[in-house]
């Protein structure tokens, strides 16, 4: 896919981030995988995002990527994929060409591994991926990789391909300054954790659209959620938050990495072999499990 049709596509709808499913040896399991992204790919979704931050890419190995990417291809019909890349530039700029010949349309870049880096150096590695590939590019802004303004509109200038910008700061002063900076230069996408519970305040931002993590297990309620939010119907959007979102919310606070355990759970009630997580996650205890059952017991498919 053209950098310039993606960016367009990724502005036009809701996204989400498959998990990445297993076996009970913890190696991927291409054909519940594929079942997933099938079912996930008959809803509305505009893009979706392979070997994300919900599809566990952290634990992933860089050679798993690329299968991944293959599967969820095969599998999603005429909706886009992107894939995750990350850790430092080397493997990183690996990453995306691997993920490129896989076939993917696009990447999200992750944030680098483990250290801070000053805004040169990460002006240096986003600009080194973003040239190692012909695909569009987006950057994800959280934890240790936090782009300022000036220096993602460096960026801009140097790498046309570079065409998204994924918050997970949660600093509302920063993605105004950079939507007010960068206008339409850019799609913005909301990153957050349980990203709905963010989106109202991001739209005012300029965020169009968000990364819905639920949508793997639950896509008709994201659907309607993210309708009536670009409609304008808050107390729709207020009755949603109160049934599902904060009652979530309150089993994916009970430990430290629920935010992807919980999800994947929720893909294993709908009928999915998604499988464990792998360390160093763990997955919900069973009095838990039945808080997320009772939860999307409405959900059923």
């Amino acid at each position: 896919m053209d950098p310039i049709d993606l960016k367009r596509t990724l502005g036009a709808g809701l996204l989400s981030f498959p998990v990445t499913h297993f076996d009970e040896g913890g190696r991927f399991n291409p054909e519940s995988y594929a079942e997933h992204v099938a079912w996930l790919s008959g809803f509305e979704a505009a893009a979706l995002f392979a070997a994300g931050g919900t599809g566990e890419f952290f634990s992933l190995a860089p050679d798993e990527i690329p299968q991944i990417i293959e599967s969820a291809k095969a599998a999603a019909g005429k909706t886009p994929i992107v894939s995750g890349c990350g850790y430092g530039t080397e493997i990183a700029v690996s990453i995306a060409k691997a993920a490129e010949k896989a076939g993917a349309d696009g990447i999200l870049l992750l944030p680098h591994y483990l250290i801070d880096a000053p805004q040169e150096g990460l002006y240096r590695h986003i600009k080194a991926v973003c040239q190692a590939t012909g695909m569009g590019v987006m950057v994800y802004n959280r934890d240790n990789s936090v782009l300022q303004a000036d220096t993602l509109a460096r960026l801009c200038d140097e790498c046309p391909n570079l065409v998204g910008f994924k918050d997970g700061t949660g600093d509302i002063g920063l993605v105004r300054q950079i939507t007010a900076k960068m206008g339409d230069r850019l799609t913005y996408l909301g990153g957050m954790p349980t990203a709905e519970l963010f989106a109202e305040a991001y739209l005012g931002a300029g965020f169009t659209t968000y990364s819905s993590a639920v949508f793997n297990f639950v896509p008709g309620l994201a659907v309607d959620f993210y309708k009536a939010l670009r409609a304008g119907e808050r107390a729709k959007c207020e009755k949603i938050l109160l049934d599902f979102f904060y009652p979530f919310m309150a089993i994916r606070n009970r430990a430290k990495g629920y935010a992807v355990s919980a999800v994947k759970a929720g893909v294993r009630l709908q009928g999915f072999k998604a499988g464990p997580v792998r360390s160093p996650l763990v997955d919900l205890s069973g009095d838990e499990m039945d808080m997320m059952a009772a939860l999307i017991a409405p959900y059923k498919r």
